[in-house]
Formats: structure tokens, sequence, C-alpha cells
């Protein structure tokens, strides 16, 4: 049986995060277009960018492959393709910690330099730093997570927990009883990175939403020429004109 506080926190408020991020991204399309940039500093210093940033994506992209196959993926859909939980739980382990390891440290990189380097200092907005803080909290406590409970702990299978809780959600038949008997610091990491949700559409993590696409289909440059007697039929105009 849910207290109140569960029923609040793993039964409402992921439909308040999931409602925030989608019609607050669709507001600041229409009404920020200008807005939504990553708001690059790279003409103020490009050196440590050079390694923090592509650090801080690969791993992030590592993280989230792992997020979508241990919460979208059912365990008896592994299980069937042969990889028992003893398996699963080494992979998880080895993998999840190189990944937080690497995104931490280029995080980490990031805000040494935004700190560092004066131009970026100045140029870090209110939203930024409050971004920053839930941000490294967020990857802090999924570290956590997975050098704790999974390394020092033995192995915590959260496939029976949270993610059929993750699940439900989606299918609007949420179980707030599942989330609850999780670890406290597995709850604190979701009930972060549902704050982490909420506040994407108001700061420069909406640049995600938007991949080059078109630019893989567009043609070439297309050179013309004039029509064969129309260059140099008309007298020049004076500068004013």
């Amino acid at each position: 049986m849910s207290s109140g506080l569960d029923l609040l926190l793993w039964g409402a408020a992921p439909y308040a995060s999931i409602a925030l991020l989608v019609f607050g991204t669709i507001w600041r399309y229409r009404h920020d277009k200008f807005g939504w940039t990553t708001r690059s500093s790279q003409l103020h210093e490009s050196r440590l960018l050079r390694v923090a940033s592509p650090m801080f994506h690969i791993g992030l992209l590592m993280v989230i492959g792992g997020h979508v196959l241990g919460l979208f993926v059912p365990k008896g859909v592994t299980e069937f393709a042969g990889l028992d939980e003893h398996g699963y739980h080494l992979i998880s382990l080895v993998m999840g910690s190189v990944a937080g390891l690497v995104a931490i440290g280029g995080l980490g990189l990031l805000l040494w330099r935004r700190i560092r380097v004066p131009a970026v200092r100045g140029a870090t907005s209110i939203s930024d730093k409050y971004l920053y803080v839930v941000l490294v909290l967020v990857m802090l406590a999924g570290l956590t997570n997975t050098l704790v409970d999974n390394g020092l702990r033995g192995g915590y299978d959260y496939r029976e927990t949270v993610a059929p809780w993750f699940r439900g959600v989606l299918l609007l038949d949420p179980q707030p009883e599942l989330m609850a008997s999780a670890p406290l610091d597995y709850r604190l990491h979701t009930a972060l990175a549902m704050v982490l949700f909420a506040l994407w559409p108001f700061s420069r993590l909406v640049h995600a939403f938007s991949a080059p696409v078109r630019y893989l289909l567009r043609p070439y440059v297309v050179y013309r020429r004039r029509a064969p007697g129309s260059v140099g039929t008309r007298d020049p105009r004076r500068g004013w004109e």
C-alpha cells in the first residue's frame, strides 16, 4: 500500500515533469526561437573545450544507451536472448561505470573551464547555474547507483522495481509501490531526474532536440550561369542609388 507521499512522488510528479518537458519545449520553440541555442563559448576558449565536450557527450550517449536498455527492455527479453541476470549485472556494472566516469569527467572539465575562464564565466546565466547543480547531482546519484548498489553491495535488480514502474508511467498505469520499495539512492536519482526534465525546456539543454537532419538531404551547391548576352547589359548605377 502506497503512502500519500509515494503517490505524489511516483504517481503524480512524473506526469508533471513530462507535461513541463513537452509543453515547455513547444512554448520555447514558438516564443523563443532565437534563444534556442547552446550559447556556445568556443570563441572565448577552445583548448579545454576540445577535450571536455567530446568526453561529456560520448559518456552521456553511453549513459542514455544503458538507460534505454535497462528501462525499456523487460528482463524476460534479455533472458530469452540468453543473457542471464549475472551476465547482465556484469555488463551493467562495467559499462555503466565507464560511461558514468567519462560523462562526469567531461562535465567536470566543462565546469572547471567555465569557472577558470573569465569570459566564459561571465557568459553563464542564472538558469545555467541552477541547471549545472541539478545535472551534477543527477549524474553523481546515478554513478552511486552503479558503483555502490551494483558494485559494493553485490548488485540490485532494478529491472524488477524501477523499470516496471517507469514503463507503467508511460503506459498510464503507474505503480508507486514499486518505486517506493527501491533503495534510497535510486529514488533520489529518479526524483532529481524528474527535476532535470522539468527544467529542460527553459535551459540550454533544448539544443538536444535539434538535429541538422536537413543538411543530410539537401543537394550540393548548384552553380548557375546567366544566359548568353545577359551579363553587362545594364548601365552601372551610382553607389547611393
